[in-house]
């Protein structure tokens, strides 16, 4: 009898540990969910190689500022949800609530209502041009540009860089000497194509992305790049949703803030060096 009695506890026993286990199965098969969804971060970004990539086919990788993010958050227990998409659109989808966060958007001293941005820049990048290898042209100011060939998209701003060159793209007696090259995601491809088809003769970008499309392009015998480039560095920031509650959106940008000087040096370097491109010295 006693053995039975032993043995009936036992069972007793094992079914209120079942009891448990179920609940908590129970309990857990809720909280998951929810906190899987408080913790995704939803990162519109549009095409600027080598800071932000859309990924295709034959490669999955998506850039410095993008693997930058990915880190920063992911440490923190954020999940990443990608949208591809236009920046004018990233905007707008910032701006709805859409997104939560735009990684790169040129700096502005009066920002738009319906976003805030880090505090921490993703780069503060210098300016160079591209031009044909055997043209000895060199930016020394505004002068400079006379009867150049000039390319650009539209809509795009270099004021922050040099107020003096945007007035000059700008000024209707010179458009007949700035090419405006419409298009997705490729624009900067066709501009190299066509600084080496002799098409226009230079353009300015960020030196990162000067580096990475010639290097890309194997163009590095048909074309060079010059430095220095406009007079003002082109900063960039991280922007995020007024639209994310207050109390979650400061707890975002300080993630980004202290993630982003955390990785100043050495890692910010592994992540160039993935991508063959470096900071000017």
């Amino acid at each position: 009898m006693l053995r039975n009695k032993k043995l009936s506890n036992k069972k007793a026993k094992n079914k209120r540990l079942n009891h448990f286990t179920l609940l908590m199965a129970f309990l857990v098969g809720i909280s998951v969910p929810h906190i899987g969804y408080a913790a995704a971060l939803k990162v519109c970004y549009d095409q600027w190689p080598p800071m932000t990539i859309f990924p295709s086919e034959g490669d999955s990788e998506r850039g410095v500022v993008i693997d930058m993010l990915e880190q920063i958050y992911s440490s923190k227990g954020y999940q990443l949800e990608y949208y591809e998409v236009p920046l004018a659109r990233g905007l707008d989808m910032v701006k709805e609530g859409l997104c939560d966060v735009l990684p790169e958007y040129l700096y502005s001293k009066n920002p738009d209502d319906h976003f805030v941005y880090a505090d921490e820049e993703t780069f503060a990048y210098t300016t160079a041009f591209v031009v044909r290898r055997d043209d000895p042209w060199r930016y020394n100011g505004i002068q400079s540009l006379k009867g150049k060939r000039i390319a650009t998209g539209p809509g795009w701003d270099y004021s922050s860089m040099s107020a003096g060159y945007q007035d000059y793209i700008d000024d209707p007696k010179n458009s007949n000497l700035v090419e405006i090259v419409a298009g997705y995601d490729d624009v900067v491809d066709r501009i190299f194509q066509m600084i080496s088809e002799n098409r226009v003769d230079l353009y300015a970008d960020n030196d990162l992305v000067l580096q990475y499309v010639l290097n890309r392009l194997n163009l590095n015998d048909d074309l060079r790049i010059v430095r220095p480039g406009l007079e003002n560095k082109l900063v960039e920031m991280p922007i995020f949703s007024k639209n994310i509650p207050t109390e979650k959106r400061q707890d975002l940008v300080k993630i980004w803030n202290e993630g982003r000087l955390a990785m100043k040096g050495e890692k910010e370097q592994v992540l160039l060096n993935k991508y063959k491109v470096s900071l000017a010295k």
